[in-house]
């Protein structure tokens, strides 16, 4: 069992999700993001959807090309079997609804089976909820002056600027 390549992207889910699919195949599957809201990542063999807890802390996804796939981890939070078809070579790391967040060439084209597992998942969410409550809790702001209240016309001088031997020092 070798490890073939192996790539590292950060991104952040969209609306919960993050994509993996061929540069080709860049039409969503409403039943793949439906089964992963219950199985984590689902795929329909073009499209992978992989679920987060959380909507917009950065995730680290590492994606290994072994030539045999090896068992997930004993400390995998959960694991699943997965399936994609890359006719160009070139994955996509999509953010729902934010765009790539990377692109990743892969030794060659073809169907590539294994397993996606994750962790630290239900931790990042717990942070996430732990945070949110914080933030609710803390005064709010002032709600944002209305256009009728900000000043109309600014001008901006340049304040001019002593030069550093000039300076006296109180």
């Amino acid at each position: 069992m070798a490890l073939l390549a192996e790539h590292n992207v950060t991104a952040t889910p969209g609306r919960r999700v993050l994509e993996v699919y061929d540069a080709d195949a860049y039409l969503g599957d409403e039943a793949a993001m439906d089964a992963a809201e219950t199985q984590v990542v689902a795929g329909n063999g073009y499209h992978l959807y992989l679920l987060s807890l959380q909507p917009d802390m950065k995730v680290q996804m590492t994606i290994r090309i072994w030539d045999t796939p090896p068992a997930p981890p004993a400390e995998a939070e959960g694991h699943t079997d997965v399936s994609l078809e890359s006719e160009t070579g070139i994955l996509v790391i999509g953010q729902l609804g934010r765009g790539p967040a990377g692109e990743i060439t892969l030794p060659r084209p073809g169907v590539y089976e294994g397993h996606a597992w994750w962790q630290n998942r239900q931790a990042a969410a717990d942070y996430y909820n732990t945070t949110l409550d914080q933030l609710t809790d803390a005064p709010r702001r002032p709600a944002h002056r209305s256009l009728e209240q900000l000043p109309r016309h600014r001008t901006l001088r340049p304040r001019p600027r002593l030069h550093p031997q000039a300076r006296t020092h109180r």
